[in-house]
């Protein structure tokens, strides 16, 4: 795979362009926006370095396929990318899949397995959601770092490794550091080079070219989107950002049938009165909701539009199962 170009300081400005256009080539990235054109050429900066990076930004903003980017553009971009998202599978088997186990070190252990950071080996391992990582985990990943060492589950050999760490969280990892659910070595020790994704309310040229792609991979025939239905997806504030975006787009696609798509094809939630007399009661001014009864009404409209699956909601909302399971469980109990 192509590598970027080494650009002086000098000639950094003019060759923005070129830098964006080699990254979307090979990693698929829409950054018609300064914001996100930024991010791409920082992505470059920090391709040829070996230091563990760190990604920041909300749920849904395209965290993993910025890090694919940078891999993509880095002397190991040969070499396997392998993700895990940390939020989706429990303590005990979290450990395994990163570090491989050995025949009966527990029970269904029947064969010896080989860990992500093995496989990982000569490349780039992305860690997604790291904030949600168990304490006791982190202290072995820190061996990790430290000391390009593993060690599988039941075994007492060490062996190396050769990986680059990639990690993304939607967290603020000093809060969570300060509230001892992460350790503060592990966190300077992964926290050498960051990059922070702007959401797509503050990238609004990004809005169209995604939904243009997102409707070019549905691969259904049609003139696309209206002018309507384009001045409501540019008026629309996408919370979910990419993710709600690449949902919106497939909604519409399936209920638009080969037709122009045309606000009545999507989503209420784009289509209903934005404003203040939307927002007021027969009675005058609505309350306003607090976070907390936000972020209830929209976990639960992700789960009523992925029809009550729990697991497709968790991944649309950028969350692990175990985490929206807590918070469902927290909203009935407040009822």
């Amino acid at each position: 795979m192509e590598r970027l170009p080494v650009m002086s300081d000098a000639c950094a400005v003019c060759g923005l362009g070129t830098v964006v256009a080699r990254v979307r080539r090979t990693t698929h990235v829409v950054a018609e926006s300064p914001a996100m054109q930024a991010v791409l050429v920082r992505a470059r900066d920090f391709a040829d370095a070996d230091a563990p990076v760190v990604v920041l930004g909300e749920s849904g903003t395209g965290k993993e396929v910025v890090a694919r980017a940078l891999h993509a553009s880095s002397p190991r971009g040969a070499r396997p990318f392998v993700a895990v998202n940390v939020a989706a599978l429990p303590a005990e088997l979290l450990e395994s899949e990163l570090f491989g186990h050995v025949k009966g070190a527990f029970t269904g252990a029947t064969a010896e397995k080989q860990g992500l950071l093995e496989a990982a080996h000569g490349g780039t391992l992305f860690l997604d959601e790291i904030g949600e990582m168990p304490l006791p985990l982190q202290a072995k990943l820190l061996r990790a770092l430290e000391d390009g060492e593993v060690r599988r589950v039941g075994d007492t050999r060490a062996f190396g490794v050769d990986v680059r760490f990639v990690c993304a969280t939607h967290q603020d990892l000093a809060r969570l550091v300060s509230e001892g659910r992460f350790r503060e070595d592990l966190y300077y020790r992964l926290k050498v080079l960051v990059l922070r994704l702007p959401p797509l309310r503050d990238r609004p040229e990004d809005v169209l070219p995604l939904a243009r792609r997102f409707l070019a991979e549905e691969k259904r025939p049609g003139p696309g989107f209206s002018p309507e239905a384009e001045r409501r997806l540019l008026a629309y504030r996408w919370p979910g950002n990419v993710r709600e975006l690449g949902n919106v787009v497939r909604y519409a696609a399936a209920v638009a049938r080969g037709a122009e798509i045309r606000p009545e094809h999507l989503p209420e939630e784009l289509t209903a009165p934005a404003g203040p007399a939307a927002r007021d009661g027969a009675f005058g001014p609505a309350p306003m909701a607090t976070l907390a009864e936000v972020e209830r009404a929209h976990v639960l409209a992700v789960l009523e539009r992925c029809g009550g699956s729990q697991a497709e909601a968790a991944r649309v909302l950028g969350i692990g199962r175990n985490t929206l399971w807590r918070k469902l469980k927290a909203f009935d109990s407040g009822r």
